[in-house]
């Protein structure tokens, strides 16, 4: 069972790509908290959320990618059976 995502048992949950979307706002806010300050291990954990920033932004490209590759061959969720796998 998923506690965020959507599945058969919580049909009203996200898409993957919303939560990733979610997360990636919050670490910029959290970047630009930092940027002032020029301490070496402020600048480190900055270059380490730059870093993460881009894959989440990978992430989400390629969960939005699966999400069009779903909805094109199987149509839009109907919330009762899976789309793809097994039920």
């Amino acid at each position: 069972m998923t506690h965020f995502l959507v599945s058969d048992e919580k049909p009203d949950g996200y898409k993957l790509e919303e939560i990733l979307s979610v997360v990636r706002a919050d670490m910029i806010l959290r970047c630009t908290k930092i940027t002032g300050d020029h301490r070496t291990e402020a600048r480190h954990v900055l270059d380490n959320n730059v870093k993460i920033l881009g894959l989440i932004s990978e992430a989400i490209r390629l969960a939005e990618d699966s999400t069009k590759v779903l909805a094109r061959s199987f149509g839009p969720p109907d919330g009762h059976l899976p789309r793809i796998g097994t039920p």
